[in-house]
């Protein structure tokens, strides 16, 4: 008797501590509408039905992802908010921004899970006459106004992929820094500027409303999403640029409550209907846990730290 009475006393307690936990809050820091938002409250979603708790994303926009990430650092280590970002917060401005950011992409976050990579693709505005990228590279040289490229922030992945594919072609190539994806998408759209590197599919999209042209995916090998799309090593211009996208918690976050954070989302990014959302638009889930991720961000952080420096970029350009 009294066995059953503690054991029923212990499922109400724990009952209890879940309905205290409330929603879960995902922080991202880019636009809502976008592939990126799109992706993340597919998988926000799917854990939502895992831990059994509401999870809500909440867009903090600015600084290319750093505010997100500044909220996420001062969020209470409590198993109640995560940082969705892309490997520029973590790996590259480390480097681009060093002894500006006001957080430390290894000592303020622990990673949780890694959802899935992606490759950013170079894209041109309709009323470019240019249809491919050799067709570009020969407009730039008469015309340096087509040279000027949207990003989605300074000193991110987009943006050194388009200082590679200067150096390579020997082109002048200017970028032009919005704050979101969906604003450089736009004036793309409108003609507001000639060029822009991107999510893959991003640009797909506007190439299917006949508003811009896809010319090249900054990969290894073509995309199974996009197979009509070269690479710009296909077409003589060694440019490269894999990305990826992934959870972290604040640094502090109960390990107990990091598990289950990560495996809600590698079994959200493995079910069927949601990897099938993700492959199509252009993204390849991964749902590797949280050691896979720390190694994988070491490597990049590495990786990424000749390029920038050789770039000669500084905060502000």
């Amino acid at each position: 008797m009294f066995r059953t009475i503690v054991v029923a006393a212990l499922c109400l307690f724990a009952t209890s501590a879940i309905a205290q936990e409330g929603p879960l809050r995902i922080v991202l820091g880019f636009p809502a509408g976008a592939s990126l938002d799109i992706a993340t409250r597919l998988v926000a979603d799917h854990m939502r039905q895992g831990l059994g708790r509401p999870v809500i994303v909440e867009n903090k926009v600015g600084a290319g992802g750093q505010i997100a990430n500044d909220t996420v650092k001062a969020a209470a280590p409590d198993g109640n908010t995560l940082l969705m970002t892309p490997v520029a917060t973590m790996a590259i401005y480390p480097h681009s921004f060093a002894g500006k950011l006001r957080y430390d992409a290894f000592k303020d976050f622990t990673p949780v899970a890694h959802v899935y990579s992606f490759h950013s693709a170079f894209g041109v505005s309709a009323s470019l006459p240019a249809q491919t990228l050799a067709e570009y590279v020969a407009l730039v040289k008469k015309d340096p106004k087509a040279g000027y490229y949207a990003s989605a922030a300074p000193g991110s992945i987009p943006h050194f992929i388009g200082v590679m594919l200067g150096n390579a072609a020997g082109i002048g190539m200017t970028h032009v820094a919005y704050k979101g994806t969906a604003p450089a998408m736009q004036a793309l759209a409108g003609g507001q500027i000639a060029a822009i590197i991107t999510v893959t599919a991003d640009v797909a999209n506007l190439e299917k409303q006949g508003r811009a042209r896809l010319l090249a995916v900054a990969a290894k090998t073509r995309r199974p999403a996009f197979p009509n799309v070269p690479t710009f090593k296909e077409q003589g211009y060694d440019v490269d640029g894999e990305a990826w996208t992934a959870l972290f918690a604040p640094a502090g976050t109960p390990k107990q409550m990091m598990e289950r954070f990560s495996q809600a989302a590698i079994a959200a990014v493995r079910d069927p209907a949601v990897r099938q959302k993700l492959e199509g638009m252009g993204l390849e889930p991964t749902g590797l846990g949280p050691a896979e991720l720390a190694a994988i961000h070491k490597a990049d952080y590495d990786k990424w730290g000749p390029v920038i420096r050789a770039s000669g970029f500084k905060p502000g350009q």
